[in-house]
């Protein structure tokens, strides 16, 4: 990974060195790329609290996102769905961030009661921590751990549990500062930390392997030169005459999750003078016919130094491990079959009677899915075996039905490395005379001869994943907005997918709703097609069929002539929703991509639902608008001029449901001056928008009829008891007298005003109150009498504008008071649209936003 996705502010090359030719390296042997502020910290969580697993997230540049930054203990691979994640979503990596707080989830009850959406995901049973990472102060990421729910009988307390990670966020956090310190950029560290790239996969200690074959090269840590004689070319997979000579002729042979380790070994040489088994995977192309494999191998070595000024060497051996003679002859003489997965689920090691069993030679398995050489484990119920093993770190036992008709028992036995299989053969579930189809039991039946004891994992099949997952984060989705952000932040890491598009019909003419990942006006000739135009997008909606083009030659054949942009790989997606068409969906990659049956199918499935979530967003927005329009329409639609005085509104609606809300504000002229008002009904209903109404007409003839304030406060409490409406409301009352900037001011169970006086000093008034309006019907409102000073501004607010989740209102209320003694109050203008901008940029209001203020002048 390139530090630049980290610290943007210090661009560096492909060999790692920033442009100004310092490598960054200090003493120790920091690259100053994130990882090395991550990796013990992150690996020491996992031990301090007796995980199997670990991961980190980090904020994205656009701090809508918490992105994946490193992994260790689980395969990177079984979390794809889960690389990038939204910050306002429904999750826990989430929740811990933006509340800034540990969330304990001891096993997969209690993250089943607490986030639906992320078990159905990940529906095995762990337990998770999560910890904010914090720097600068304040929080910029998420430091989770994986617990074995089955191997805890005694469950951690949450107090426990913070207790158990704060040495390694403390440390996580001292990093994190110390590299963006030492970067360029706004002067809080806070501000310099984000990852916006793919995942970096670490592991977690382990014993070396037995060696086999060994190959030796001499590295230059200072030039990334690179010697390597004929057998460490061999491991590698190099032609002597394709060899560049440098390191980074290695890492292109190394696996993408294990690059790290690779790089490690450089500050391991550095720092201690010596490697000592590094592990990491090269690419095996022995077979042939474009089928690649993986080898494992180790690196030892130590640092030689010529004297002051020389170079540093790193003299090392490459050691295949993937051999171990002494327990390979061990485990041939075994009467069952055994076999070894990689934390990818690649076979690493078979022995003969598995080969005798499974049917297929070990030339054929070695580096490769088992699912995928064996047709006859295809059913993606199997490759969830082992992601039920791997995830929840427990032994999973299952039967598969042989095409000769004998049954096999399989028992997967997983640690953070990998996973041990034992295959034998066994009798017949109950029932299987019937004519069960294979693989649906999860045990032996009463005849079989049952594997060891231990627990099963519960397990779903893998292909659902995505569908489910779609399924389930679609439900909440309430706009068109919605939907399209759903969909981009489920599809695009799902599947790998770079680009993302969403187009709908609009009067036969294809129009776009939405885009991500695409080069700033590409898609600008695009909009507005018609329905017979020559495009891939528009055949797959008028045809209702999925196209798919696995390169840009495929794509150019089928239309030649189409603009291209830097994809290499295309999925043309039609949204159908009850029969008629919705738009289209188009994803494109950045490399030449196969489409698998499973994931067209998966894609064809996915976009189904979007286009019926999409269908019924678009008819929610239509009522919506119309909702709107109805209460917006019960506001003033400008306030009256007053000399002496500046008067200006806002009103945001509330962003959850369709339900409209009763916040409203008026300026009335009377006979002694103007007439302040602001109010809040109770509730979000087309009712309470109606009662809103009455009242807003109540106030304003009672204040036109020149009653004193409190009389005003106290005949629209008795009518509101009166209409029998089974709602309260709140309301602020204040008649001001431009000429002298006397007041008198009531208030009804409203929030206080806030008075900014002609110096910047802020205060909250604290005015006698009387109960909520409607509640009693001969209640009494105590009137307040106030003084205004030339230069001062008042501010009437609903309680939408004070009140945030998780916070009391005390606090709201005075971070209002704040904004508003240190904006100038030059443009009660701009100082209003500052007072509404923190909730008028949330994502959720859940509730209305109503603002008046007034400059005395």
């Amino acid at each position: 990974m390139d530090e630049a996705a980290a610290v943007p502010d210090r661009p560096r090359s492909a060999g790692g060195r920033s442009r100004d030719g310092a490598d960054g390296r200090g003493p120790s042997g920091d690259s100053g790329r994130i990882e090395d502020a991550l990796t013990d910290p992150l690996v020491e969580a996992v031990r301090d609290l007796d995980g199997y697993g670990g991961l980190v997230y980090l904020r994205s540049r656009d701090r809508r996102s918490l992105v994946l930054a490193m992994v260790t203990g689980v395969p990177r691979s079984l979390l794809k769905s889960w690389w990038r994640v939204p910050v306002g979503g429904a999750l826990p990596m989430a929740e811990a961030y933006r509340r800034d707080e540990t969330l304990w989830l001891p096993d997969e009850r209690a993250t089943m009661v607490r986030f639906p959406h992320f078990t159905s995901g990940l529906p095995y049973s762990f337990g998770s921590a999560y910890q904010p990472v914090r720097a600068g102060g304040e929080a910029v990421g998420v430091l989770v751990v994986l617990r074995s729910a089955a191997r805890t009988p005694v469950p951690m307390e949450a107090e426990a549990v913070e207790l158990a990670l704060r040495p390694a966020e403390r440390a996580m956090e001292e990093r994190l500062d110390r590299l963006a310190t030492t970067r360029p950029g706004p002067d809080a560290a806070a501000c310099r930390v984000e990852y916006d790239d793919e995942p970096i996969s670490i592991r977690l200690p382990t014993s070396a392997a037995r060696p086999v074959r060994v190959g030796l090269i001499d590295w230059d840590l200072d030039s990334d030169r690179c010697t390597a004689d004929d057998e460490a070319l061999e491991l590698l997979g190099i032609d002597r005459a394709d060899y560049g000579g440098t390191i980074t002729d290695v890492e292109a042979r190394v696996s993408p999750d294990d690059l790290h380790e690779l790089r490690e070994s450089r500050h391991d040489a550095l720092a201690g003078g010596r490697v000592r088994s590094r592990h990491f995977r090269v690419r095996d192309e022995s077979r042939g016919e474009g089928q690649t494999g993986y080898r494992p191998v180790e690196l030892w070595g130590h640092l030689v130094h010529g004297g002051p000024g020389s170079a540093r060497i790193l003299v090392g051996a490459l050691v295949d491990a993937g051999g171990g003679l002494t327990a390979a002859e061990a485990a041939e003489r075994l009467p069952d079959g055994l076999f070894s997965l990689d934390q990818d689920g690649r076979l690493t090691y078979v022995n003969r009677r598995c080969e005798e069993l499974l049917g297929a030679g070990r030339e054929d398995l070695f580096g490769r899915y088992p699912w995928e050489v064996i047709t006859w484990l295809r059913d993606p119920a199997y490759e969830d075996r082992y992601r039920a093993a791997m995830l929840s770190q427990e032994q999973v036992s299952f039967l598969v039905r042989h095409p000769d008709g004998n049954w096999l028992s399989f028992v997967l036995y997983p640690d953070v490395h990998g996973l041990t299989g034992r295959v034998f053969p066994t009798g017949p579930p109950t029932g299987a005379e019937q004519g069960p189809e294979a693989g649906t039991a999860t045990g032996p039946g009463p005849t079989a001869a049952a594997p060891p004891p231990g627990p099963v994992a519960a397990a779903r099949a893998g292909a659902l994943y995505h569908v489910v997952q779609m399924a389930s984060v679609l439900t909440e989705a309430v706009t068109v907005q919605d939907v399209c952000r759903a969909v981009a932040e489920q599809l695009l890491p799902a599947f790998g997918a770079r680009e993302l598009a969403l187009y709908t019909v609009r009067d036969g003419r294809m129009y776009l709703l939405w885009e991500s990942g695409y080069p700033e006006g590409f898609l600008t000739p695009f909009e507005g097609v018609t329905l017979d135009t020559q495009l891939p997008g528009v055949h797959a909606l008028t045809t209702r069929l999925p196209l798919f083009f696995e390169s840009p030659e495929d794509l150019s054949v089928a239309y030649p002539g189409i603009t291209l942009d830097r994809m290499n790989a295309w999925s043309f997606l039609p949204l159908i929703a009850s029969g008629h068409s919705v738009g289209s969906c188009i994803l494109g990659w950045d490399t030449p991509h196969r489409f698998t049956p499973d994931e067209r199918s998966a894609l064809t499935a996915l976009s189904g639902l979007a286009a019926q979530a999409m269908e019924r967003a678009r008819l929610y927005d239509s009522e919506s608008a119309v909702a709107r329009g109805l209460q917006e329409g019960l506001l003033p639609h400008r306030l009256p001029t007053v000399e002496g005085l500046r008067t200006t509104g806002r009103y945001l609606p509330g962003t959850q449901g369709m339900a409209i809300g009763g916040d409203w504000y008026d300026v009335i002229t009377t006979g002694r001056g103007v007439a302040l008002v602001i109010g809040d009904v109770e509730g979000h209903s087309v009712g309470a928008a109606a009662v809103m109404g009455q009242l807003r007409s109540a106030v304003h003839a009672f204040a036109a009829s020149e009653r004193p304030p409190q009389e005003v406060i106290t005949h629209t409490n008795r009518l509101l008891t009166e209409l029998e409406s089974d709602v309260c409301a709140t309301c602020c009352y204040i008649e001001l007298d431009p000429a002298t900037g006397r007041a008198l001011a009531v208030r009804a169970g409203h929030p206080p005003p806030l008075l900014r006086h002609p110096d910047g000093r802020a205060e909250t008034l604290d005015l006698v109150g009387g109960v909520m309006l409607g509640v009693q019907p001969d209640s009494v409102y105590p009137v307040t009498a106030l003084t205004l000073a030339p230069g001062s501004v008042l501010a009437l607010y609903t309680d939408g504008l004070v009140e945030r989740p998780g916070s009391d209102i005390e606090t709201g209320i005075d971070a209002v008071r704040r904004r508003l003694s240190e904006t100038p109050a030059d443009s009660v203008e701009h100082l209003a649209d500052r007072l509404v901008g923190t909730a008028r940029r949330a994502r959720e209001r859940p509730d209305d936003v109503a603002l008046l203020l007034t400059a005395y002048r």
